[in-house]
């Protein structure tokens, strides 16, 4: 029989204290070793990491980054949840997205409620549904059980009238009635720089509030900003500005505040940035409980949040990989507190879903629900000092920004003005950078590319409103390089090649001559490494090697390349050395390397 000592056992009992001080020499030892002299605060400072909106991450996080007291789930500010339940045993709500039906019955919608999908968001009109199918997209629904979330942009009022009648239609009662109407008519003045009258929504908004106390008639979405290269604290300022505006205008309507309040809901996007994902709706429950307390309202500041996995940072090649984007995005909309949660099929940039990408795509909440059991606490990521910390920087970060649109007259006046564009550009521009120079890398496009691999396939989805805001891709510079390969290939049955010259062992090259494949294959180059210069059908070459035999052997084989007929020799590394016409490296600006390679190549 074991006997535990009086205060139990006490792992840790037998091993001194170590401190803050202690940790920072032995950081200062591992950068002395590559050649890096500093020493305290300054050695940690070389491990930080900078972020978007001035944000910094440090690699170690203490009691001494404590944040403000979050509160508790259900109570203001609300950090830790807006429930005090929060999204209970069940989860959060699995929210499928539709865009187009087939010819015959509306089989996916159904698919998805009967295969794990709890609610339906419906884009419809234009970019969508045709409004006069709403009722066979909804066609063997149980209207009283499957809550609906319109997203109609210019026709919202037409489709709200729809779903209203529907719902008489089938006698589904109104209090049973859950959703939202979707009404944002600043969201769609930010996607098509078209702005909507106000006075229809607030008409609908008070409807709801007095005959449909589940139903929502407004959303915040915030998803515009993001897709136009906004940052996490850029998307949450202005979530903010257009919630403002709407509570002016609804309480203006006669809807008293907390009426208003709850006639809103905050559409926001997930990425596979897990922890920065989970920082951030946090801080958006913050930053609104914030908004309420002004208002007068502190009770009511719960935020209802629908987190959307990020078309920004799904790609076209290699789309397989998304599956893995879209686990972490939604494993973090989950811990981060989301109410309901769209992840996008794998496909979604290509066109228009299959079944299989649909069915991976709600699978992926059910797993983390059911088996990874996210749902069972409150908050999981409370409590840890770099989340606390993260969430208290990114809200005051976004709290500056909103501020900053306040001042310059509210959401509408800095979208016409374009101020807003030209803040969104700024930050895309930076960020454009560090993926150009794979700071920021993507796997599957800028890093280990599949030159072999099928293209997936598919229809075309309906076009979105445009005419507003721009909508990024991380992967638009490289898709760019690579279209032009596959149209080389098209026309010419082969590749852009580059040949790979290695020089001494395999322990010497194959460092960078992997790295150097790498690279030009992000372009839709294929490297070739047998054989000789002269039988590669390539017109350039790498030379791949270590450091010292660059400087016995590197001019001599640029030389001999050369005499074979290569163009342009490039070398794997940093250095000057003779005979070599530009250099390859970590960091370089690999879009600007590959574009000028393939303009030399006659690749057009």
């Amino acid at each position: 029989m074991t006997v535990l000592p009086d205060d139990g056992l006490s792992l840790a009992a037998e091993f001194p204290d170590a401190t803050h001080e202690q940790w920072q020499r032995l950081v200062e030892g591992v950068l002395r070793r590559s050649g890096r002299e500093l020493s305290g605060e300054a050695a940690e400072d070389a491990l930080s990491t900078t972020l978007e909106d001035g944000l910094r991450t440090r690699p170690l996080y203490t009691a001494r980054d404590g944040a403000p007291d979050p509160g508790l789930p259900g109570f203001a500010p609300f950090v830790r949840g807006s429930r005090p339940e929060g999204t209970g045993p069940g989860g959060w709500d699995v929210r499928q997205r539709h865009t187009a039906l087939g010819d015959g019955p509306a089989d996916a919608v159904l698919a998805d409620l009967e295969n794990g999908g709890t609610s339906l968001w419906l884009v419809l009109g234009e970019g969508g549904v045709p409004v006069p199918e709403l009722a066979r997209a909804l066609d063997g629904v149980y209207l009283d059980l499957a809550p609906v979330v319109l997203d109609a942009g210019r026709d919202t009022v037409r489709a709200a009238e729809a779903l209203l009648r529907l719902y008489a239609d089938k006698g589904v009662d109104a209090g049973a009635v859950r959703g939202n109407l979707g009404g944002d008519p600043l969201g769609y003045e930010a996607r098509t720089g078209t702005a909507p009258a106000f006075a229809p929504y607030a008409e609908l908004a008070v409807r709801c509030a007095e005959g449909y106390p589940g139903l929502r008639a407004l959303t915040v979405d915030a998803l515009p900003y993001h897709e136009a290269g906004g940052s996490a604290a850029q998307e949450l300022g202005a979530s903010l500005a257009t919630g403002v505006a709407y509570l002016r205008e609804l309480t203006e309507a006669g809807l008293g505040v907390e009426q208003a309040l709850g006639q809103l809901e905050f559409r926001y996007s997930a990425t596979a940035d897990q922890f920065l994902t989970i920082a951030k709706l946090r801080a958006a429950r913050r930053l609104w409980a914030r908004v309420a307390e002004v208002c007068g309202a502190p009770a009511a500041g719960a935020q209802t949040q629908h987190v959307v996995t990020s078309p920004v940072m799904m790609t076209r090649r290699d789309p397989w990989v998304n599956m893995l984007r879209t686990t972490v995005a939604a494993l973090a909309a989950g811990v981060g507190g989301a109410d309901a949660v769209t992840v996008l099929p794998f496909d979604h940039a290509l066109g228009l879903p299959d079944a299989f990408a649909r069915r991976i795509a709600r699978n992926t909440s059910t797993i983390l629900i059911e088996e990874s059991h996210l749902a069972r606490v409150v908050d999981p990521a409370g409590g840890s000092w770099y989340v606390e910390r993260l969430t208290d920087d990114l809200a005051e970060a976004a709290w500056s920004f909103f501020r900053s649109i306040e001042r310059d007259g509210g959401q509408a006046a800095v979208l016409r003005s374009g101020r807003l564009r030209t803040d969104l550009a700024t930050t895309w521009a930076e960020r454009s950078k560090r993926l150009a120079r794979r700071r920021e890398p993507i796997t599957g496009v800028s890093e280990f590319p599949l030159l072999s691999e099928k293209p997936v396939e598919r229809p075309p989805a309906p076009e979105p409103p445009s005419g507003g805001l721009p909508r990024v891709r991380r992967d638009e510079a490289y898709e760019e390089l690579r279209a032009r390969s596959d149209a080389h290939l098209t026309r010419t049955g082969a590749r852009p090649r580059v040949y790979l010259a290695t020089i001494g062992s395999p322990a010497d090259y194959t460092a960078r001559a992997a790295f150097a494949a790498n690279l030009f294959q992000a372009g839709g180059i294929e490297p070739v490494t047998e054989g000789a210069f002269a039988d590669s059908g390539a017109t350039e070459a790498v030379v791949c090697s270590s450091d010292a035999l660059y400087a016995e052997q590197a001019g001599q084989v640029a030389e001999s390349l050369r005499a074979a007929g290569a163009r342009h020799v490039f070398l794997a590394g940093r250095g000057e050395y003779p005979g070599i016409d530009s250099y390859v490296f970590a960091g370089c600006d690999a879009v600007d390397v590959l574009s000028a390679t393939l303009d030399r190549m006659g690749v057009s």
